[in-house]
């Protein structure tokens, strides 16, 4: 198995906003991938700023590329990211786990 972990920050004031946007786009198109095996939020408050992690698991890399296209370590966003998203990171991080 495979998780897959992506991060993004947006205001502090945005953040309940942002995880409710993440709650309707990302998190319901990761689940309904065949090959998901879950998909959650983490959120850290720290100041002004919301950290986001999204921690997603999944069978094999050949199930990422169908989420994510070709390139499983690019980042995937949605369009009204730009307004919540303080910066847009180029790449998620992959690890294998083991039991």
């Amino acid at each position: 198995m495979i998780a897959r972990i992506w991060h993004g920050r947006t205001r502090a004031s945005d953040a309940d906003v942002y995880l409710d946007y993440l709650h309707k786009t990302g998190i319901p198109d990761y689940r309904r991938t065949p090959g998901n095996r879950g998909a959650w939020v983490l959120r850290r408050l720290e100041g002004e700023v919301a950290h986001f992690i999204t921690l997603t698991f999944w069978d094999s890399r050949e199930a990422i590329r169908a989420f994510a296209g070709n390139d499983i370590e690019v980042a995937r966003y949605y369009p009204e990211d730009k307004k919540y998203l303080l910066e847009f990171e180029a790449h998620v991080t992959h690890y294998e786990l083991f039991e």
